[in-house]
């Protein structure tokens, strides 16, 4: 898989932004927003509504590292450590 970063323009809020991830985060937004039954826009907005972090694309990165997360920790794959609990 390629290792070079991609722009796309996502429309957040009803405003269009440019987004640059790799085309395996992409790959992961777009498999996501299919679960979840809605588009790659409408989960940036979910993201760019409810993040922490300093800027959309490092949102989106947190969000999918987190989606991932609690699929495995769900499946039973990965425990979660009491500092881990309180972090979040």
């Amino acid at each position: 898989m390629a290792r070079t970063l991609r722009n796309c323009n996502v429309s957040v809020a009803g405003h269009r932004t440019s987004v640059r991830l790799e085309p395996a985060m992409w790959l992961a937004l777009d498999e996501i927003a299919g679960v979840e039954g809605c588009t790659i826009h409408d989960l940036c907005g979910r993201v760019a509504r409810s993040r922490s972090a300093s800027s959309l694309t490092a949102g989106l990165r947190v969000f999918l590292l987190e989606y991932y997360r609690r699929l495995a920790i769900d499946a039973g794959r990965i425990e979660i450590r009491e500092r881990a609990r309180e972090a979040a």
